[in-house]
């Protein structure tokens, strides 16, 4: 099977094909209001948080375009740079695994992927946490993603061990000095991770506050560079893209600094200084960021002109919704300009990969939809009650323990996207549920102290303190995002008025423009983002899309008796937050520990949900 894959893909991306960009059956792009991007001397162009999407959403027209287009996109774009005298350069901050059929539904994990990536001319890439997770993860991320663009990928706080040596050494190059092509900017360039500690245990992860102390870090950054960029796969408002910039910014008190990060599953731009700002490019592939700077000097000019007037630096930037009306209409182009050749080779690897791997299979139809964070998440209209009130009472269950009662415990991190009406395929199952964790269990824990668990794991953070385990790993990446997200909007449309404490990722971004222009298109849903620079960051004018804040966990009651509270219940829950449920039980007032922890079931959550729908939503097609 593993030489019949490669055939396919080899054939697909090789091979001179027509084939119509983005993916066949990919819902089209709405006509939209468009704000235009600045071009400045130094350009950029972000994806962070792929997770897989490289088909990009099918069912969702605002960010239908694919891999393929993406290629072509920063193809023109490089062009445009290339004519107007100016740079461009592409950079991506990891997490492009887990989350899509594409890269989960093969075996070993990844098998088209790799490859897929590998066609963006990317000029400064780093890994995710995602990435290593799993050893085995971590194995293929050294053997193909790092090979497969060589310098290019750096990792200034990873390293890892090889299983033949057994050596520990830097993962890939700590740091990349190098001059753009048509103005000779000279670069520092530097690749972290957040301080992730979940890691397996052929990585290790370096502390930042560890590595801006090190020899190399301190003489890289006291080299005379016109520009450093701290790329990474950490939150933009997190602790440790702040210790990193400091550390540059004693060095080099008048260098400008890029940031361009991740993690948080959010838009977000932000103001280190008046010299430094750093850009969050959203999730999934929705999202292509970008970033232009003016200002800049080269170091010939700097060394000639009195260095002790500041340059005046300015930054701007745009969050491209990843569709084909949003791309031809940055690049100037139409359907007919727009694809090139390596594009469409591109996107026929794609469509060839997931016909092989069979993900339009339909298991059955959604006779709803089911929102993750637009609807609260004890609502009919959310997937955690669905999960909590129909999947997780018919899935867990032991046969030699049917009748034992029990508490399903499950993390909201696990479930990673919607579930739209109308047909839930192969490939929706990994867009919901991407993860191997099987269920696990702790039997006959008396009811009085199972009953705490779930309360601590939501508003506990205290009792984790002394531990590795933030309880931000068992929620929503949001959580990481340092805003408040959440908010309970009424009407959504143009000219809302927000009140305190509403969430700044999704605050309506045309409050500062002019009303009354009726041949405007009508705002489609969409992000509203407001970061540190305005409301006016969005590439497409949307209407405010509602956010409601999700727990850490939410908590199934199976098999209770009709009236009262058992004695003891089995105590049952997804693998991968054992350890927060043994701390709890011990803060509780029970005497567990990891050895206490049984398996409940073979089968990870993901084939569990899979046959639920199989079994209940196959008629409702």
């Amino acid at each position: 099977m593993l030489r019949k894959y490669g055939a396919l893909l080899c054939g697909a991306v090789a091979g001179i094909v027509q084939v119509q960009a983005e993916q066949p059956g990919a819902a089209k792009p709405q006509k939209a209001e468009l704000r235009d991007l600045a071009w400045g001397q130094l350009n950029f162009l972000h994806t962070t948080d792929t997770h897989g999407w490289h088909g990009g959403h099918l069912q969702e027209p605002q960010y239908s375009a694919d891999w393929g287009d993406y290629v072509s996109f920063a193809h023109h774009m490089r062009k445009h740079a290339d004519e107007r005298g100016a740079d461009l350069l592409v950079i991506d901050t990891g997490d492009r695994v887990e989350g899509n059929g594409l890269y989960d539904a093969s075996d070993p994990k990844g098998l088209f992927t790799y490859d897929i990536l590998k066609e963006q001319d990317i000029d400064i890439i780093c890994s995710g946490n995602h990435e290593l997770y799993r050893s085995e993860t971590a194995q293929r991320e050294v053997t193909h993603n790092i090979p497969n663009f060589k310098d290019h990928y750096l990792a200034s706080n990873l390293e890892y061990i090889d299983p033949k040596t057994e050596k520990q050494e830097p993962m890939a190059q700590r740091y990349k000095r190098f001059k753009t092509k048509n103005q000779g900017f000279d670069i520092v360039a530097f690749g972290f991770l957040f301080d992730f500690t979940g890691n397996a245990n052929n990585t290790v992860v370096i502390p930042a506050k560890q590595v801006v102390k090190e020899e190399w870090f301190q003489n890289a950054i006291r080299e005379d560079a016109d520009v450093f960029i701290i790329i990474g796969h950490v939150g933009l408002r997190m602790e440790e893209l702040k210790i990193v910039h400091r550390a540059i910014r004693q060095a080099n008190w008048n260098s400008p600094i890029l940031v361009f990060a991740g993690h948080a599953h959010v838009r977000d731009a932000v103001s280190f200084d008046s010299k430094a700002a750093g850009i969050a490019s959203g999730r999934y592939f929705e999202t292509i960021g970008w970033m232009s700077v003016d200002g800049l000097k080269a170091k010939e000019k700097r060394e000639v002109e009195d260095r002790s007037i500041p340059a005046s630096v300015k930054f701007h930037r745009r969050y491209i919704d990843n569709n084909l009306f949003s791309l031809h209409h940055h690049s100037g182009l139409d359907s007919e300009t727009f694809p090139t050749e390596h594009g469409r080779n591109v996107s026929k690897a794609i469509t060839r990969a997931r016909k092989v791997l069979d993900l339009d299979y339909k298991y059955g139809c959604a006779p709803k939809t089911l929102w993750l964070t637009r609807a609260p998440h004890d609502s009919e209209d959310s997937v955690f009650t669905w999960l909590s009130n129909e999947v997780l009472p018919d899935v867990v269950t032991k046969k030699d323990r049917a009748d034992q009662p029990r508490l399903a415990i499950f993390n909201t991190g696990g479930i990673r996207f919607d579930i739209f009406k109308g047909a839930f395929t192969r490939d929706s199952t990994y867009l919901v549920s991407p993860f191997i964790s099987t269920l696990k269990y702790i039997p006959d824990v008396p009811y009085e102290i199972a009953s705490k668990v779930i309360t601590l794991l939501n508003s506990g953070g205290h009792i984790f303190a002394d531990s590795d385990l933030d309880p931000r790993y068992m929620a929503l990446p949001q959580k990481w995002s340092g805003k408040d997200l959440g908010q309970l909007p009424t009407m959504p449309g143009p000219r809302l008025e927000l009140r305190g404490g509403m969430d700044e990722q999704f605050r309506l971004a045309g409050d500062n423009e002019e009303n009354g222009d009726k041949d405007k298109p009508a705002p489609i849903e969409g992000y509203t983002t407001e970061d540190d620079f305005g409301k006016d960051g969005d590439d497409t004018v949307h209407s405010v899309v509602p956010y409601f804040n999700v727990p850490n966990c939410i908590q199934s009651e199976i098999a209770f008796p009709e009236h009262g509270s058992p004695d003891k219940v089995d105590l049952v829950f997804i693998e991968f937050i054992t350890p927060w449920v043994v701390t709890a039980l011990k803060f509780a007032g029970g005497d567990y520990t990891k050895d206490d922890v049984k398996s409940y079931t073979k089968e990870t959550f993901t084939e569990l949900m899979a046959h639920w729908i199989k079994e209940n939503w196959k008629t409702k097609c």
